[in-house]
């Protein structure tokens, strides 16, 4: 049984492979934020929409403000990898 087909744009896309290279991190938030590399990303509302759609999400829960790892959900592995076939 698969999900629903995601389409991604370029900067979905982008932002997918930027976290699978393990150097993100996601503020604990109701409202969460993404930094690469330490330095805040420049698209926050296309980060939350991909943490909106399960596409990434923290490793842990933290204190409210705390930044946790980033990661591609099973979806977002999935999504990535549908990209690169078609």
């Amino acid at each position: 049984m698969s999900g629903p087909v995601v389409e991604l744009n370029h900067r979905e896309r982008a932002t997918l492979r930027a976290v699978a290279q393990n150097t993100a991190e996601l503020t604990c938030s109701r409202v969460p934020d993404l930094f690469i590399d330490g330095l805040a990303f420049c698209d926050q509302a296309t980060a939350r929409e991909l943490v909106r759609r399960g596409l990434i999400a923290a490793v842990r829960k933290g204190r409210a403000g705390e930044r946790v790892p980033a990661v591609l959900t099973e979806a977002g592995k999935a999504a990535l990898n549908l990209e690169s076939v078609a």
